[in-house]
Order: structure tokens, then sequence, then C-alpha cells
């Protein structure tokens, strides 16, 4: 069953993007197309007061054609809300309007659907066309981190998704060395040289804000930050009063690379991968998405049900599989035991294998990624120390507290919302 979740996962992607292309190309008629997005956790009533009080709004429009048709969509979506009694886990987005089509005759459309992934947007806009920046966004920042490699030759800002890296923009810069010149010019110089250096970290302060924030939100667009670079640059840009204090708040990791531009770039993506996915982890466990489990037995009970898309494991796992038989019943269980627990003197081994060789041997057949990390970074250690050392991002939400209900794992996604 491995792969058929990520099949559904790119079917989801795959038809959202066609249904992105076919709202931007519709055309309106006046000002009557509705596009309405509500998060998850918001209120059907907040949204139910929102368009009534539109409505009176909408009866003061003078143009007669102009106010049935705001009216005639306002309508609409009311009545494909009666049809929620409260907002999907993951939000909800409606558009509705009158659409002129090729051939110039007016259609009503209305689509609602549940994204697959949370929305956490809230959008009310009446237009002449439907607004889809947000639900665009929430294809493109799927575990978007964003890259800063900054030296004293230039700064680059590039993105990483997955495996697809992007250089957004690159500059260059050209600063006076320190060494030189002595006596009077020498403090001009320092001046000069100090005042090229703060504008230096300035623009690029300032550019980082206008990549990694999203206009429409105000909000990060990247799920995490990477610094990069030889020299203290990037340190002095990670302190700094200039740099967006809601980039700081997204910073991963500084890290020292050789190089600067593309070069560095790259470097910095491989110094990173374990932090970006220690990182990818916690942003599932923060948001309280469920696509996450923690500690051995919650993990392995996962990975047995092929829910399990990449098993994080520390490297130095000290754990064994044990296969132990019941000498009185002679029925066979597995237990995971570090080396001092004993093994309870009714049960004779059968087999015992580390469980770090196990996995190694046994993940393809489930389907899943495995992904060792260290201790070495802060995010690594608490990983190992505080989680126990095992852990799994999930293809789908799971309650692992139904592991013992088998229904319960059948996570099907019957009600196709077209």
């Amino acid at each position: 069953m491995g792969d058929n979740h990520n099949d559904d996962k790119s079917i989801e992607i795959w038809k959202m993007k066609k249904l992105i292309k076919s709202l931007e190309a519709a055309k309106g008629n006046g000002t009557s197309m509705i596009s309405l997005i509500m998060p998850p956790r918001d209120h059907i009533s907040r949204a139910t007061k929102l368009l009534c009080d539109e409505y009176g709004t909408a009866s003061n429009i003078k143009s007669r054609v102009n106010r049935l048709s705001v009216l005639g969509a306002i309508t609409s979506a009311q009545q494909r809300l009666k049809l929620y009694n409260r907002v999907p886990p993951n939000g909800l987005v409606l558009y509705t309007g009158t659409i002129v089509n090729e051939e110039g005759k007016e259609k009503k459309v209305t689509i609602d659907f549940e994204p697959f992934r949370p929305i956490n947007n809230t959008l009310y806009l009446c237009d002449n066309k439907f607004h889809t920046e947000a639900i665009n966004e929430l294809l493109e920042s799927h575990d978007k981190f964003g890259f800063i490699v900054m030296d004293g030759k230039g700064t680059l800002f590039g993105t990483l998704s997955g495996c697809t890296s992007d250089v957004l923009h690159k500059f260059t810069v050209d600063l006076p060395k320190n060494h030189g010149r002595g006596g009077q010019s020498a403090l001009r110089f320092h001046r000069l040289g100090k005042e090229k250096r703060h504008n230096y970290l300035r623009k690029t302060a300032e550019l980082a804000t206008q990549y990694y924030i999203s206009p429409s939100t105000n909000q990060p667009n990247v799920s995490g930050l990477i610094l990069a670079g030889s020299a203290d640059f990037k340190t002095k840009l990670s302190q700094s009063d200039m740099f967006d204090p809601r980039l700081r708040a997204k910073i991963l990791n500084v890290v020292e690379v050789q190089h600067g531009g593309d070069i560095g770039f790259n470097e910095a993506i491989k110094k990173s991968s374990e932090i970006l996915l220690i990182g990818k982890y916690f942003n599932e466990v923060n948001q309280g998405t469920g696509k996450y489990v923690v500690g051995v037995e919650d993990t392995l009970n996962a990975f047995d049900s092929g829910a399990v898309e990449t098993l994080i494991v520390w490297e130095n796992l000290d754990i064994y599989r044990y296969v132990l038989k019941n000498s009185v019943t002679g029925e066979t269980v597995i237990k995971h035991l570090n080396k001092e627990e004993e093994v309870n003197s009714d049960f004779s081994v059968e087999d015992k294998v580390l469980l770090l060789e196990w996995l190694a041997n046994e993940y393809k057949r489930f389907g899943c990624a495995l992904e060792f990390v260290t201790n070495k970074s802060q995010e690594g250690d608490t990983f190992c120390k505080g989680l126990g050392g095992v852990g799994g991002i999930l293809r789908y939400q799971l309650d692992v507290a139904d592991f013992d209900e088998e229904e319960d794992l059948d996570v099907s996604d019957d009600d196709e919302s077209e």
C-alpha cells in the first residue's frame, strides 16, 4: 500500500492546479465574484453573519444589473455554507459568482472544497475575478525552506522545496578591504568601510523581507530559514535589528560554508539536510497536524500499518528488537528493549537484532523513506534525547490511541469534493 497515499497527494495537487487555472481564467461581469476562505477552527456562523452584512451593503448598489448579480452571488454563497455545520479540519474555500464564458454567455458557478492541507488564511472579497493567491501559496509552501548565503562579495537568496532548489535573487557588493592606508585617511577609510558594510547588511535584510514574507498574509512564506556564508556577515545579519523579527523567528541554522553564491548555496543545503528534516518533523508537531508519531512503539505501529512517509531514527539508537515465545501459551510477541532491560523469564528469545539493522532491512517493504540523524545539532539532540530517538512523519493523520481498534485505520478518501 506504500505509495498509494503519495499518489493521492499528487492527484490532489494536480486537481488543485487545474482548478486554480480555471478560476484564474474566469472573467466576471462587474463585481460579482466572491472568494471566501475560512481557516481551520473558524466558525461557519462568522461567515454567515459576514455574508448577511454584505447583503445589506450590496442592496444599496446603484446599478441594478450589478446589484442583482452581487446579491445573487451572496445568496449562492449563503446557500452553499448551509451544507456545512462546521469548518472542515483543513479549512474551507468557496468561490461563487457569475462568469462570462468564451461565447460571451453568463454562467453561475459555485465551487467549494476542503484543501488537502490546512489553509491558514481568512479572506472575503467580492471582485471582478476570483482570488487564488492563498490556495496557490498552499501548493508552494509545502515545506519550503529559505536560504540566505552571504559573504564579503555578495548575497544569494534561494529556496529549497523537496529536492528542488531555486535561486530567487543574487547581488554582488564591492566592500573595501580592512587593511591598507595609514595616517589620517585610515580613519576615514575605516568609517567608509563600516558604512558600506552597514548598508550591505541593510540591503540584505530588506531583500530578505521582500523574498520571504508573503504580502498577502504578512507572514513568512517558508517553513524555516538557513543563513550561510564565510566570514561573520551571516551571524551579524541574524543578530541585526534590521533583520525582520518574523524571519529571525524562522532561523533554523547558521552555517559556515567555504564559498558564496551558487556553490555556497549547494554546500549550505548539504550541511543543513538533517536540520531541515528535523525542522519539518517539529513543524508537524508544533502545528498539531496529527501527521507525526513519537517514540518506538507508536512509530513502529504506524510503520506496520503503512502510514509512515519518513522514518527518522537516531544513528546510535541502542534498542533491540526481540522476537519472544511464551513458554506456557506458545504465542510469539515482539518487544523492543534496550541493553539494560531484562527479558521476562516466561519467554524464550527466538530472535534478537539491533532495531536499526532491522529497520534498515525492512523499511523499503513499507514504502517509506528512512533517515538517520545525529545528536550533534541542538535539534538533533532534542530529537534523540527528548523524543527517544525514533519518530515518523506520516502520510495522513492517524490517531495513535486507536491502534487497538483496527477499523480506525481505514483512512479512505471517499468523499471526493469536486
